[in-house]
């Protein structure tokens, strides 16, 4: 068996060997394939740095020799020799992952240079000032990418011989002054690694190589992995080009170009470069760049032929494309393609011009999205440049950016906020009793919680920013002050919350609003064309469900009821109910809230007429509607100690002992649900009679009304679910005969508990449809707690690669996954037409959107913000099957 191979020469690559010589090589590579002038050049496979990883640290056997045969041969093409006295070769040395992650990983630039080719360089090159700029150019990338010293070192000693020359600009410093600097960098790198440092080319290029497989690993490339799924195994291969050279004089430069507007998608030429300088004088922003239309003054054949080659790779690649490029003595050199990283408004009005133009098809373009992008269009953004510091991070719980001024209780905002006033409120974490608060805020930020928190499930639902489990924050609710580090805010100042990334700022950032535009409207018009998944939305209220229709959802699949209970006006009714000691007094109370929860249910179903709604009964355990255990017991210590009135204070007893006797260890797995619904029967048939007289007044009122969707939550055992339809089911006959009405209306239930997934089968039997709660779901299949864990272990187990994402917000394919697909098979082998959706914060993910489809559901439901995201998912889901088969 021969040996593996792990080196290619440009000649041998091109644009489909991506996922081995990553996207750098593979462009270079295309490039060189199609007549673009590009230096000559070898890559290190993926594969390579993949075994490196594997064998901790250490070279497969043969990858040494293989670079010292590629450079053999490198050096054969060129005619020059690495560290050379006569015509000597120089390196760049550079990552390339197979997708793009820039400015993640290092690069060394003119390896090869030294105290004996230096001088050849100055001499083939006439110009001695460029050959010890190149020289100490090395020395410091050098330095700081292989061998660890502190890139401040070299800074600081750059910084004082300018200020001793009396210059402001590197390119001011004198042949003799960079001499200098060569043997001042050379002293700081000896002292750093406690001896002279190696000068021998070949060992420098070998560790080099090195420095980049190691670079994958280092922190921003993981960070910047994880924001974007990035899996950490794919590896980055290396790019070894002869270099070209920017810094030669006024006739060289160095620039970046992009081949449409990356923030806009005009199409329109968009750059920058520099005279005289080096790729990395650019992005280090150590002198500032010229707009690129300026080069045709100054280097104007170069210009055109970078014009021409522009045009050229865009309609090769039938993308926007991000260049960077060298002139090197009036000649051009193109060193790097890639499709440009580009705004959610840019991609949209880039992939529409380029079906307009011919260049692609619709398919094509919805490819081109990424479905998690439009999240960009749909909330206020922080202006991108703000230049300002964030003072706290927390979870970034639901995109969008918010201005004003912090309060620390819902009711202070509910106040403040219904004068108009812009507030954020601030809490340690929130509970249903601030949804008030919650609905006039501008924003929310909590110390505790996690993505799929309350704070940030609601927040999402509304389309309001949440940056969620801060947990540097310090809150005084008693004092109103929040302290992070040593910085006090107190309420009444001004924050500003970017949703988006998680950051907190202390202080009123201009914002930009929502992009919302022809593009968007066109785009995700094609997805509709393609999609087969259903996509509903979850909401509780007209305001959200006119919002979701706006969006293009297509009914709800998830309407709580509970929320509706919480409001203020209906709280008192509700407490009695719960407080009643004979099944009349709770009927008394039921028939108060009926009327209620009617007028909700109208508004909902006149926003959503001609669609289907899901209506959840009530499936919050019934203390959550009760004051907090600890709170009342004070309240009546206080008014005991105070000798309150005594019908005061035997109401607060009362409550007390009602609030101990429905005291649970655990009630997230207690009453709840249909098992509060079997001890308490009267509640669903309320419920049942104010769904059904809603769905018949707004037929009457509307011509039209909705499908109704009745389902009943936290179901494990089919006799219960049996037992819950019996109840809605007479409820509904009554309601229909007293009406003298006929109505299409459905009984479901939700699977969240795994052992109804692993009996669908029995339970399909009693059900219509199925739609997977896929948040209570996770927390039973894996035994975690959402919010406790994503503030504590979760984030870990991330971050060490323990799980490759979190199961709460995209969905454990593996687990949970094959409880879905479990029940799905088994609810259809009973009824082959039952309808199956998912109502959890999974249904607006991406991911999990594309696993759904593939197991068959008919819809997704998610939050109105997130319609459009997963009309849009639903489609490249489509595209995705077909492209495997």
């Amino acid at each position: 068996m021969g040996e593996k191979r792990y080196i290619y020469d440009l000649s041998e690559g091109d644009a489909s060997m991506r996922n081995l010589l990553g996207g750098k090589g593979a462009g270079v590579a295309e490039m060189a394939r199609v007549g673009v002038p590009v230096p000559d050049a070898f890559t290190v496979t993926t594969t390579a740095c993949v075994e490196t990883m594997k064998r901790s640290g250490q070279w497969p056997e043969g990858l040494g020799g293989q670079i010292d045969a590629a450079l053999a041969r490198l050096e054969e093409r060129t005619g020059r020799k690495l560290g050379g006295s006569r015509t000597p070769l120089l390196v760049s040395v550079r990552s390339g992952a197979v997708h793009s992650m820039p400015g993640m990983m290092d690069t060394i630039l003119n390896l090869g240079i030294s105290d004996e080719s230096v001088v050849a360089v100055a001499e083939e090159s006439g110009n001695e000032r460029f050959a010890w700029d190149c020289y100490r150019r090395f020395i410091q990338m050098y330095g700081e990418v292989v061998e660890g010293v502190p890139g401040h070192a070299y800074e600081d000693a750059l910084s004082a011989l300018k200020s001793d020359r009396g210059v402001a600009n590197d390119t001011d410093l004198s042949a003799e002054d960079l001499k200098e600097l060569v043997a001042t960098f050379k002293e700081i790198s000896s002292e750093h690694l406690g001896g002279d440092w190696s000068t021998d080319p070949h060992e420098q290029l070998h560790r080099a190589v090195n420095a980049v497989f190691k670079s994958w690993g280092n922190p921003r490339a993981e960070v910047y992995r994880r924001a974007n799924n990035i899996s950490a195994d794919l590896g980055t291969a290396v790019n070894v080009m002869q270099m070209v050279f920017g810094n030669r004089g006024d006739t060289s430069a160095t620039g970046v170009c992009f081949t449409r507007n990356p923030s806009t998608g005009q199409k329109a030429l968009y750059g920058e470069f520099l005279l005289n300088a080096q790729g990395e004088d650019v992005v280090a922003g150590i002198r500032t760049p010229r707009p690129l239309e300026q080069m045709q003054e100054v280097l104007p054949e170069a210009y055109d032929q970078l014009v021409e080659t522009m045009l050229t790779m865009e309609h090769h690649y039938r993308d926007m494309q991000d260049m960077e490029f060298t002139v090197e003595n009036g000649k051009l050199f193109l060193l790097q393609t890639r499709s440009g990283k580009r705004t959610a408004a840019a991609a949209l009005k880039v992939v529409s011009d380029l079906v307009d133009e011919g260049i692609i098809d619709h398919e094509t373009a919805l490819m081109r999205i990424e479905p998690a992008q439009l999240d960009q269009l749909l909330h206020p953004a922080i202006d991108p440049h703000h230049g300002r510091k964030p003072i706290a991070k927390g979870l970034p719980a639901s995109p969008g950016a918010a201005v004003g001024e912090i309060v620390f209780d819902a009711d202070t905002a509910a106040e403040r906020g219904g004068r108009a006033e812009p507030v954020v409120l601030v809490r340690f974490e929130t509970n249903p009793d601030d949804i008030h608060g919650v609905i006039v805020a501008q924003g929310i930020l909590t110390a505790h919680g996690g993505m799929t928190s309350h704070a940030a499930v609601v927040a999402r639902g509304m389309g309001k920013p949440c940056v969620a489990g801060a947990a540097g924050i310090k809150i005084d609710v008693a004092g109103k002050t929040l302290t992070i580090g040593d910085r006090v805010l107190r309420e009444g100042d001004v924050v500003t919350l970017d949703g988006t990334a998680g950051d907190v700022y202390g202080e009123k950032l201009e914002l930009v609003p929502p992009q919302i535009n022809e593009d968007f409207q066109r785009v995700v018009q094609w997805a509709d064309e393609v999609r087969t998944l259903g996509v509903r939305a979850n909401a509780d209220n007209f305001e959200d469900a006119s919002k979701a229709r706006e969006l293009g959802a297509e009914g709800i699949g998830l309407c709580r009821t509970e929320h509706m209970f919480m409001a203020q006006d209906r709280l008192p009714a509700v407490r009695r109910m719960i407080l009643a000691s004979t099944a009349d007094a709770r009927a008394e109370a039921l028939a108060d809230i009926l009327p209620m929860q009617q007028s909700d249910f109208e508004g909902i179903f006149t926003a959503m007429k001609g669609l289907p709604v899901t209506v959840r009964l009530l499936d919050p355990p019934l203390h959550e509607f009760l004051p907090n255990l600890v709170e009342q017991s004070l309240l009546v210590q206080r008014l005991e100690f105070e000798r309150a009135d005594e019908t005061e204070l035997a109401k607060a007893r009362e409550v007390l002992s009602q609030v101990k006797r429905l005291h649970e260890q655990n009630p997230m797995l207690g009453t709840r649900g249909c098992r509060l619904a079997m001890l308490y029967p009267e509640i669903p048939d309320m419920q049942a009679r104010a769904i059904i007289r809603a769905a018949l007044a707004v037929k009457e009122r509307e011509g039209e009304t909705v499908g109704v969707e009745i389902m009943i939550p936290l179901v494990a055992l089919s006799k219960e679910l049996e037992a819950q339809r019996g109840i809605v089911e007479k409820a509904v006959t009554e309601e229909l005969d007293a009406a003298g009405a006929d109505l299409e209306y459905t009984i479901g239930t939700m699977i969240e508990i795994p052992r109804a997934a692993l009996i669908a089968d029995k339970i399909a039997e009693h059900a219509d449809f199925f739609s997977f709660g896929t948040n209570d779901l996770t927390q039973m299949a894996i035994g975690i707690s959402r919010d406790d864990a994503e503030n504590g272990f979760l984030t870990h187990y991330v971050m060490d690669r323990v799980l490759e994402r979190n199961p709460f917000e995209s969905i454990d394919v593996d687990g949970v996954g094959e409880l879905v697909e479990i029940a799905v098979k088994r609810g259809r082998d009973t009824k082959p037409n039952l309808k199956t959706g998912v109502c959890g914060e999974h249904g607006g993910d991406p991911d999990s959107i594309e696993f759904f489809h593939r197991v068959g559901l008919n819809y997704v439901s998610c939050s109105p913000f997130r319609v459009p995201i997963a009309r849009f998912a639903a489609a490249k889901a489509v595209l995705k099957a077909q492209s495997r088969d």
